[in-house]
């Protein structure tokens, strides 16, 4: 070992036992075989240590008062103990039910296999302790050893890095030189090039800006030619007046693309500017749409306007409004208690979700089953005044879950479109109702805008607001519809002067008749002619079969047509045609009962 100091070599030293410093001047090979005898001494030691007894055991048995010997305990564990407790415990009082156990050793007494265990134990550790002491000062002087070694594979290393680097150096010192002698030359050749190019780009430039000039000059006298010089003074004036050189005489170009210098309100099929300008209020008629804003915004003065076209298109409005009365909405229905609005809101969800089932079962197309919502007067509309406070007053909050969910997704296809009017338009002003972030952001909404008053500091409304349509996220700007007073009576409202459904060719409305009204009036007519094969042998198997009732999933294993089975789906639409031709009604959504006035089959005759 390499010493910094002759002091650090003496303490060093001094730490070192007289058999460590023995051993480090041994050669590799001697310390290899000392290592070897001391690992020897340890296993063999370790050996002798693991097997055999160190003590005298007495066995002894307990006997029980059946005269019968119990050796061992309930681990079939044999009762044994030393000598010396033995004796200690017979002075303390062994009871006479204890006795040495004949069948061990002599008269119990085991004598000890290996009375050296615990030495040869102690020479086991010190074998390996050696041993291990030895390997590790091996390992040491070796760690060493090898910082030398990287340090010299390093140094040498370096030393021919650097001579190559040398090499390089004057390689490139001459190929430097040579460059940039040649990019000097390149330069000067470069920089003549330029300077004549731009000469002559300076000459061109001149020219054309001389001839521009000539023949502007041309151009003009052509122009003016005949005329005075102060006639020239008022045409060159009238040049700098015009907006744009594209524009004859007088015209700007804001009157170009102002519509009502186009069109005039007596030229035919000419669009009143103000129907043109709250033509989008349409859209609010027949969609669940969200009026917000700030207080003093126009939006409940928007939401009666909208009422009142709801009424003209032969809805049947619903207002629900807790701060007002019913002085307020003369000709609609108005409820203002919050127990009759939970209630109207309660009937909302059930009619809406008995539509829903309904349609679901039938055959309908949904242009069809539309058509007849209107032809039954089915069409509801539900305005629902203030929703920021339905969340704090109504209780149930599962009923008003539902109602959102339901109101902002499947209302519309069931003519039972919903208008809500709120403070803003976030989860929390929306009946308070949380997990609506989705239906919000994707649903038609109007902003009304508002501003303050300067003087008195009254929110006012400022007749704009924006608009964004059905799952669009771009809002619009546009007018509210201009109204002097606010409109409190609904009574006058014209009725509706169209369907507002496209109409359906006459067969398609007796079909609907036949199957919706007149159900109980078929004598005359055999049902099955209308039903399908399919349907008709399904009808034939249940007669046959005698049955009166018939669920989805008994039939579905034994009834097949030419071999062909069908699935649940399938065979609910056969049930449904059995149900709308009236030879059965529904019992639940998978069971119908088959009516008493039914068709046989076979032959078609009642």
């Amino acid at each position: 070992m390499n010493y910094l100091t002759e002091k650090h070599k003496q303490l060093s030293e001094s730490q070192q036992s007289g058999l460590m410093l023995w051993f480090s001047r041994l050669p590799m090979d001697k310390k290899a075989v000392a290592i070897g005898l001391s690992l020897t001494v340890g296993i063999s030691s370790a050996a002798m240590a693991w097997k055999g007894e160190s003590s005298d055991r007495i066995y002894f048995c307990v006997r029980t008062p059946q005269r019968k010997l119990v050796c061992q305990d309930q681990n079939n564990r044999p009762f044994r103990m030393t000598p010396f407790y033995w004796e200690q415990w017979k002075q303390e009082g062994m009871p006479r039910q204890v006795v040495r156990n004949p069948a061990m050793g002599v008269n119990g007494l085991v004598k000890a296999t290996n009375p050296y265990k615990p030495f040869w134990g102690f020479g086991g550790f010190l074998g390996f302790a050696l041993a291990g002491w030895m390997l590790r000062h091996c390992q040491s002087e070796e760690k060493q050893r090898a910082v030398f070694e990287d340090i010299a594979q390093k140094r040498d290393a370096a030393k021919a890095e650097m001579a190559a680097r040398s090499e390089l150096l004057e390689s490139y010192r001459d190929v430097a030189i040579a460059e940039v002698q040649l990019q000097a030359d390149l330069d000067l050749v470069a920089n003549d090039r330029t300077v004549d190019i731009q000469k002559a780009e300076i000459y061109a430039h001149t020219e054309i800006e001389v001839t521009q000039m000539e023949a502007t000059d041309a151009i003009f006298e052509a122009q003016t030619a005949g005329m005075t010089e102060e006639q020239k003074a008022q045409y060159i004036l009238q040049l700098r007046e015009m907006k744009t050189p594209y524009l004859q005489g007088s015209q700007t170009l804001a009157g170009t693309i102002d519509p009502n210098d186009k069109v005039t309100g007596s030229e035919p099929g000419a669009i009143a500017p103000q129907d043109n300008k709250t033509a989008w209020v349409q859209n609010l008629i027949k969609q669940t749409a969200l009026i917000w804003g700030n207080q003093g915004g126009g939006k409940s003065w928007l939401a009666r306007y909208v009422i009142q076209l709801k009424k003209q298109a032969g809805y049947r409005v619903i207002v629900l409004d807790p701060d007002s009365n019913r002085s307020e909405w003369r000709g609609v229905e108005s409820y203002h208690s919050w127990d009759d609005i939970e209630q109207q809101i309660r009937d909302y969800v059930e009619e809406l979700e008995s539509r829903l089932k309904t349609f679901n079962n039938s055959s309908l197309s949904e242009s069809q089953w539309r058509q007849k919502l209107w032809a039954e007067g089915k069409a509801l509309s539900l305005i629902c005044e203030e929703a920021t406070t339905y969340g704090d007053f109504i209780k149930d909050a599962e009923l008003l879950e539902k109602f959102g969910k339901l109101a902002l997704t499947k209302s519309r296809k069931q003519e039972m479109p919903i208008t809500v009017v709120a403070h803003n338009n976030t989860q929390t002003c929306l009946f308070g109702i949380k997990g609506l972030h989705n239906l919000v952001s994707k649903m038609l909404q109007v902003e009304c805008l508002a501003e303050v008053d300067s003087v008195t500091l009254q929110p006012s409304s400022t007749g704009k607001a924006k608009v964004k349509l059905d799952s669009s996220n771009e809002w619009l700007d546009v007018n509210l519809p201009k109204m002097s007073v606010k409109i409190s009576d609904f009574s006058d409202a014209l009725p509706a002067e169209s369907n507002p459904n496209p109409p359906i060719d006459k067969a398609t409305l007796e079909r609907i008749y036949e199957l919706e009204f007149n159900l109980g009036n078929k004598a005359d007519s055999s049902p099955t002619q209308s039903l399908t094969p399919n349907a008709q042998s399904l009808l034939q198997y249940l007669q046959r079969t005698g049955r009166t009732s018939a669920v989805i999933q008994e039939i579905q294993p034994n009834f097949k047509v030419k071999g062909q089975r069908f699935s649940s789906e399938e065979l609910k639409r056969l049930f449904n045609e059995l149900v709308e031709n009236s030879l059965a009604i529904w019992l639940d959504a998978n069971t119908i009962e088959i009516t008493e006035n039914r068709t046989d089959g076979q032959n078609g005759q009642n």
